[in-house]
């Protein structure tokens, strides 16, 4: 069966060629390739001021917002407001330790700390929203590798088409590592991925339903589309607090094209027509083996084959009930 994908690039459809294919052309395997480095570069960039602070013990206030990730006026704030240590040189010049940033971080825990901190061992179990990012200071390749794990909040809202209202407040209540530099939120990517993340099956899927179109579709309630869903590996995708599931992979598990098929009835429709009970339906069927199909809670049985055993009990008994 073909599949028809969309490109992670440009977006147009395409028929893939095995089912690691994600650009429709080389022209746009190129280009996604050029636009991913330079996001690795910029975010690179964005890290240089911070990384550069990482061997300094006394920061001017300057120094002490770009590490923080905040404005100046801001770290002045702190120290207005006592939460911050800062010492004065002269009427121009005051300094602060990184190790009071620290320690202020510490006696307010949240889901974020410096990110050029290494955690330290806890000695009691450490608060439930106390996050800590570690990046070594010598080894540059292991340090490249761990920044690249973090990825921008456009990125994520662009990704798994989510608001940045919840953004915010999903990664706050899953307790999700961020790291913010020069005024932007990073997030991790494996804890987006799964907090957010769709199954490998999407990609290669064309038609979404909605959970209402499901339900009328298939005629299902929603927790029976979720369960469905749920224990057959159905691909599911959610966009902007809607979930979505695949038309294709529904329709083969409900056998939709069996339902509409004239030449099957329903063990319901078999009873009316020769007027017994379901059960009589299901054990005549049972006793002359013909086979039965099951879609979701209906049974289908071949009309024809059906139709034959229904003259033979009355040709035979005189009427078709059971003997």
């Amino acid at each position: 069966m073909k599949q028809v994908r969309k490109c992670k690039y440009c977006g147009k459809e395409f028929v893939a060629r095995n089912g690691m294919q994600k650009y429709c052309c080389e022209e746009c395997q190129t280009k996604a390739k050029e636009a991913r480095k330079k996001r690795q570069q910029d975010f690179m960039n964005a890290m240089e001021p911070v990384i550069g602070l990482q061997n300094q013990e006394y920061l001017t206030f300057a120094k002490a917002a770009i590490l923080m990730g905040c404005s100046r006026q801001y770290v002045y704030k702190l120290v207005n407001e006592g939460k911050l240590a800062a010492s004065r040189i002269s009427s121009r010049m005051a300094f602060i330790r990184k190790a009071d940033i620290e320690k202020m971080l510490a006696g307010n825990p949240y889901h974020r700390v410096l990110p050029t901190s290494r955690p330290k061992k806890p000695t009691t179990k450490p608060a439930k929203s106390n996050y800590e990012i570690s990046l070594p200071k010598s080894d540059d390749a292991q340090l490249e590798s761990e920044v690249l794990d973090y990825i921008s909040g456009e990125e994520v809202m662009n990704i798994y088409k989510v608001k940045k209202s919840w953004l915010y407040t999903s990664a706050k209540k899953n307790q999700v590592p961020i790291c913010r530099i020069a005024g932007k939120n990073y997030y991790s990517r494996k804890h987006m991925d799964k907090l957010f993340g769709v199954s490998a099956d999407v990609e290669a899927v064309s038609e979404w339903l909605t959970m209402k179109e499901a339900q009328e579709l298939f005629d299902m309630s929603a927790a029976s589309v979720r369960s469905n869903a749920y224990r057959h590996h159905i691909p599911t995708k959610r966009e902007y607090g809607q979930t979505y599931y695949s038309k294709d992979h529904f329709e083969q598990l409900r056998r939709t094209d069996l339902v509409a098929d004239d030449s099957y009835y329903t063990a319901k429709e078999a009873a009316e027509k020769y007027g017994m009970s379901t059960a009589n339906v299901g054990i005549i069927a049972k006793k002359n083996s013909i086979a039965m199909v099951k879609v979701g809670v209906k049974n289908l049985i071949p009309k024809a084959d059906f139709d034959r055993i229904m003259e033979e009990r009355l040709a035979l008994y005189g009427s078709y009930s059971i003997v």
